[in-house]
């Protein structure tokens, strides 16, 4: 799962440099002619921009999946272990303690 996360962050990343790329050249015709050309760049930054789009939405449900199934493991663990888990706590709450009260 984490080389498909890897490969999906890579393509995201060469698409928003597409997108960029289409901007750039799209700030430069609109600064001295317009037409077809003008029109061309547009479409294809607004395709570009529809890709990411969709993309973004599909990592966003991906994340928001997995930070569930965290969300369940953690729970289900607490209930099973409850003493380990106040342990734990109290543990970070006194290192957490310690450091603040250095400062």
């Amino acid at each position: 799962m984490t080389e498909m996360n890897q490969v999906n962050k890579d393509k995201l990343v060469a698409d928003l440099k597409v997108v960029v790329a289409d901007a750039e050249e799209l700030v430069k015709l609109t600064a001295g002619t317009a037409g077809e050309k003008l029109a061309d760049v547009r479409s294809r930054l607004a395709g570009s921009l529809a890709d990411i789009k969709l993309k973004l939405g599909d990592l966003e449900a991906v994340v928001v999946e997995k930070t569930k199934q965290v969300a369940r493991a953690t729970d289900d663990y607490v209930h099973e272990n409850p003493w380990r888990s106040i342990g734990a706590a109290a543990g970070a709450a006194f290192l957490l303690g310690l450091l603040v009260g250095r400062r």
